[in-house]
């Protein structure tokens, strides 16, 4: 475990915004977790549970308390049959190589969500999903400190209340109270079948593909991906910022008259939203949507929150003045 202090959010987060965080814990193993809530405990300070920083937004005020870095690294194999898999990761490992594990086995369940950055504890949190899968259809469990009792429990897919984005450790009364240890999902040997949504369609069609093994969805999703959405290496980015939007039977009738898209369950792409209100390419505050998918906002020279916010409200109230549709922040905040 290692304990750091005065460090710049700006450096844990892939936005790359953010004033300085109190104390930096780095957790690396198990036994780790409990000490470092032993340190909380002690200084009485609030905490602050991060993964790679991918999909969380650091505030120019920075953060008084400590900040938990889940590096708890591992993959087992609980069971396989020529059925299924049961595969068990711990919350620090990359979520991309915990895909790649499965499908390199021939297992199918979430392949459609590769090359989504961040960390495999961070995923159940805000239930994962992409191309028509996530992460409800295949958790089975998670182990979790709760920091109110100070005990490792297994809480089941059930008790976790997943929805679009949410879950009970980032809703509620008892969000950001857990940390995430390890996570267990099932995997089966079944395939996905087209029609897919309309990107990996359009992939299948203009490249001809009639493979739809696991191995061959992850393929053309990482292929999807990497053409569409910036390296956060490369370009400050927190990958989607804006949720899509849902809507009811009679306001899904009102938007499809309008010759908006809405999917199945009401959805509207938000992507679809801000390229049609003509901010694909544009600037707003040192901050910029990206040319290749709307859904995307490049942190391009702004160096405050406060620009966030400008760039942010911009692009809501353009999208608002076009088509009377809300538009909510995807990455959450790091914030008390």
């Amino acid at each position: 475990m290692n304990i750091r202090e005065n460090i710049p959010i700006s450096t844990l987060t892939t936005m790359r915004l953010g004033g300085n965080a109190r104390y930096v814990i780095e957790l690396k193993n198990p036994t780790d977790v409990p000490t470092a809530f032993s340190f909380i405990f002690t200084k009485n300070l609030p905490f602050y549970i991060l993964g790679s920083g991918s999909n969380v937004i650091g505030r120019d005020e920075g953060f008084p308390g400590i900040i938990l870095i889940n590096n708890l690294k591992g993959i087992e194999i609980i069971s396989q049959t020529d059925k299924s898999l049961i595969l068990k990761g711990y919350g620090g490992e990359n979520f991309d190589d915990f895909i790649a594990y499965g499908v390199n086995l021939g297992y199918s369940g979430m392949e459609a969500l590769s090359a989504i950055p961040g960390t495999l504890g961070a995923a159940p949190i805000q239930n994962v999903g992409a191309y028509g899968q996530e992460m409800s259809q295949v958790l089975t469990n998670v182990e979790a400190y709760d920091s109110r009792t100070g005990r490792i429990s297994t809480i089941a897919t059930p008790q976790m209340h997943l929805g679009y984005r949410r879950s009970i450790f980032n809703h509620g009364v008892n969000a950001g109270k857990y940390f995430i240890v390890s996570v267990t999902v099932k995997l089966t040997k079944t395939h996905l079948t087209p029609p897919f949504y309309t990107s990996l369609q359009s992939y299948v069609d203009t490249n001809h593909v009639t493979d739809f093994s696991p191995k061959s969805i992850r393929k053309m999703v990482v292929a999807i991906r990497a053409a569409k959405l910036p390296d956060p290496a490369a370009a400050a980015s927190a990958g989607s910022f804006f949720k899509n939007v849902y809507l009811n039977s009679a306001e899904a009738k009102k938007a499809t008259a309008k010759g908006i898209p809405v999917w199945d369950g009401g959805k509207v792409p938000s992507g679809w939203l801000i390229e049609h209100a003509g901010l694909k390419g544009k600037e707003f505050f040192g901050f910029k949507v990206s040319d290749k998918a709307a859904l995307i906002l490049i942190n391009e020279h702004a160096k405050t929150y406060a620009d966030l916010e400008k760039a942010r409200s911009a692009i809501q109230k353009a999208v608002f003045d076009k088509f009377g549709l809300n538009l909510e922040q995807e990455p959450v905040e790091i914030s008390l």
